[in-house]
């Protein structure tokens, strides 16, 4: 069955991750720069978290046929 919670945490992050990414493209606009900063410790985190994140969700694909 898995862990709901950590793939529905996973899917969240990287959501907000696409987000931003759409805010990048369309607008040339970074959130995460702009509410932590460029280049901050912090915002590298987060960007670690989300391609964390966006890695295990490549998971899903082997996933996707057991139900």
């Amino acid at each position: 069955m898995g862990n709901k919670a950590l793939d529905y945490t996973a899917l969240t992050v990287s959501l907000i991750g696409a987000v931003n990414w759409g805010l990048i493209g369309f607008f040339n606009f970074n959130l995460v720069s702009w509410i932590f900063g460029s280049g901050t410790w912090f915002s590298r985190i987060i960007y670690g978290v989300v391609g964390i994140c966006g890695l295990y969700l490549l998971t899903f694909f082997s996933r996707s046929g057991d139900q």
